[in-house]
């Protein structure tokens, strides 16, 4: 018997022409929720946590098994505007956005990120809220600052180089020549021209690495052995009564960086974290971990360079100041008063000069300084074909 003409089956809809059937989705919906790299989070009404996706998981710092059944309050402060957000969009049936918001819990301290949230049926049962950290975009923009703010140093070592250093020797000069035809008592006087020639020639020497534009030959580099190398400098003389702890990546690819530089790096970085602890019961905490989606893009080109390499030192200090937030990177800034302020700021050049970007979470007890690298790709052989 043959179904009538106005027969709405599947049978007869898939047979009309023009019309096709949508094929089955091989996706589950709840991987494409899990692969979102920004925390994604759906409450009901009464503000119960119903999902979590896994960056979620890993921004709040806490399984799904202690997420999930628990109110939102648990995660967020009830007087946080993200709160007032998802109970303003339940009940408007709307969705709503904010930009740099500051979330602070004791687990992940203080965060500022870009909230957007939205209903989810008709009429709304469930919100679904997404969180993107802005950090990462933060770093890129002061990782431009730090690189203009080596090139003023640049210009200021070459002309310092020249125009201060030769004067100095012959300061220095006419000081020893002195010391051999005067008493004892101005001998003192000129030992102190000397030494504070010396020492202002040091300086310069210092800020002398800041004028090289060559840019040094990079290769694979294992992160974990330079962190091990650095590890073990420190232990042996000026960190050796801080306790450290490793929480490596062991499945990270190679660095695309120069070994001696990254070395120079994170010992200036260890020595920051080793001078901030404190006298007793210092701890150094040496973390590696792979991220996606970092990228800046290449200058005077169309390509971006993947960042994926993270490197974290992080220490159990006093944190660093508020008025030096914004400049920490910047010459001659710093917190030790017998420091010459170029440390941190050779640090941002260097990174910069690797195509990576620096930053820093702060409050008092947890400072962590974050390094993100390319990774290394071997060039192919010539049997290998060159992908476009």
């Amino acid at each position: 018997m043959t179904a009538p003409a106005d027969d709405p089956s599947p049978v007869a809809l898939s047979d009309r022409p023009g019309r096709r059937r949508a094929p089955a989705s091989p996706i589950d919906p709840g991987s494409v929720l899990a692969a979102i790299p920004h925390p994604v989070v759906v409450v009901d009404p009464s503000l119960v946590i119903w999902y979590v996706n896994l960056a979620a998981q890993q921004f709040f710092d806490a399984g799904e098994g202690g997420l999930i059944g628990q109110p939102l309050a648990q995660i967020i402060p009830s007087d946080s505007p993200l709160t007032a957000m998802v109970t303003q969009c339940l009940s408007g049936n709307r969705s709503l956005s904010d930009y740099s918001v500051a979330l602070e819990t004791p687990k992940i301290a203080g965060r500022v990120v870009t909230a957007t949230v939205a209903p989810m049926g008709d009429p709304p049962t469930h919100g679904a809220m997404t969180l993107q950290p802005i950090s990462i975009a933060r770093r890129i923009d002061n990782q431009l600052s730090h690189r203009n703010a080596a090139r003023s140093v640049t210009a200021m070592a070459a002309v310092m180089a020249h125009e201060v250093k030769n004067p100095l020797s012959g300061i220095r000069g006419a000081a020893q020549l002195l010391e051999q035809s005067v008493g004892q008592p101005d001998r003192e006087l000129t030992r102190l021209i000397c030494d504070e020639a010396d020492r202002i020639v040091a300086l310069v020497d210092r800020m002398d690495a800041f004028s090289t534009d060559r840019s040094p030959r990079r290769e694979g580099v294992n992160i974990h052995a330079v962190l091990e190398h650095v590890r073990r400098l420190a232990q042996s003389g000026f960190a050796s009564g801080i306790r450290f702890t490793e929480r490596y990546d062991p499945s990270l690819p190679p660095a695309h960086a120069h070994r001696d530089q990254l070395i120079q790096v994170f010992l200036n970085l260890v020595k920051n974290a080793a001078e901030a602890v404190p006298p007793s019961g210092g701890d150094i905490v040496l973390s590696t971990a792979y991220q996606r989606g970092v990228s800046i893009a290449v200058s005077g080109t169309n390509r971006r360079l993947q960042l994926p390499l993270l490197v974290s030192i992080q220490d159990n200090g006093p944190g660093i100041p508020d008025d030096l937030h914004d400049h920490l990177f910047d010459p001659f800034v710093g917190t030790k008063p017998s420091g010459s302020g170029l440390g941190l700021a050779l640090v941002a050049k260097i990174i910069g000069d690797h195509g990576g970007i620096i930053g820093f979470e702060t409050r008092p007890g947890r400072t962590v300084m974050k390094v993100s690298l390319p990774i290394h790709h071997a060039a192919p052989t010539a049997d290998e074909e060159v992908p476009a």
